[in-house]
């Protein structure tokens, strides 16, 4: 899920990952047909493709999946197609959720999703009912260690960064999603070593949720997050992976 903090977002699937590595890989797999299908099968000239793929080996996805993927989604496989649907609600203590999907039938998808929000307390909105209180930003994590502030912020500046925010754990670098590719690609040649470049809904503001709602919160996102169709789950509170 996708809260205030955004390597706690990575940590968190690494560890689904761990947990759940067949369906992570399908979901990989998804994304990178549907990057594939839109601009074409060569990752140097499809930025898309380039994060898709980086998203796999990051999950530990085997190089003939992540080829065949590639091969499907350039026309090399069956016809299956996946539309990009965005469903929005909320959950327990008020909590705004995100949840991007690729969908296949959107017919047998979007009354799953209203369930799993029936099921675990929440609601499903109707489009843009809670996007309004997030900014959707492309979000590239660079860890500590290896490089000077100064030179991060000269490189990814340079190449259309818009912010870069210091932690323990190292930066947070922000972009508009059109310039994630090309930021991401600027670390690369650089040799500035970074995870977790993708495009996220970031909080405006957070919820304060008691513990009780917390729990109820985590299983509707658990709930979700479980669902073949959905790629990522974005929140606007401190959700413990516990």
């Amino acid at each position: 899920m996708a809260g205030h903090s955004a390597w706690k977002n990575i940590k968190h699937r690494k560890a689904a990952v761990d947990a759940k590595r067949g369906k992570i890989w399908s979901k990989c797999s998804r994304a990178i047909i549907v990057a594939a299908r839109s601009g074409g099968g060569d990752p140097k000239f499809n930025a898309l493709l380039r994060i898709a793929i980086d998203a796999a080996k990051a999950a530990n996805m085997p190089r003939d999946t992540i080829e065949k993927a590639v091969k499907k989604g350039a026309g090399d496989g069956d016809g299956e197609t996946f539309e990009a649907v965005r469903y929005e609600g909320y959950g327990p203590g008020g909590v705004a959720i995100i949840a991007d999907c690729l969908v296949a039938n959107v017919n047998k998808t979007a009354p799953e999703i209203r369930t799993i929000f029936d099921k675990n307390g929440g609601n499903l909105g109707v489009p843009g009912s809670v996007t309004y209180g997030f900014s959707h930003r492309g979000v590239v994590l660079v860890p500590a260690g290896g490089i000077t502030e100064e030179r991060l912020f000269d490189v990814v500046l340079a190449a259309g960064a818009d912010d870069v925010a210091g932690g323990d754990e190292g930066w947070q670098v922000t972009c508009a999603p059109a310039d994630l590719a090309r930021v991401r690609d600027a670390l690369e040649a650089s040799g500035i070593a970074f995870e977790g470049a993708e495009t996220s809904f970031i909080p405006v503001s957070m919820v304060d949720v008691d513990a009780d709602a917390a729990a109820r919160c985590a299983r509707l996102v658990a709930a979700l997050e479980e669902h073949d169709d959905v790629q990522k789950v974005h929140v606007n509170a401190e959700i413990p992976d516990a």
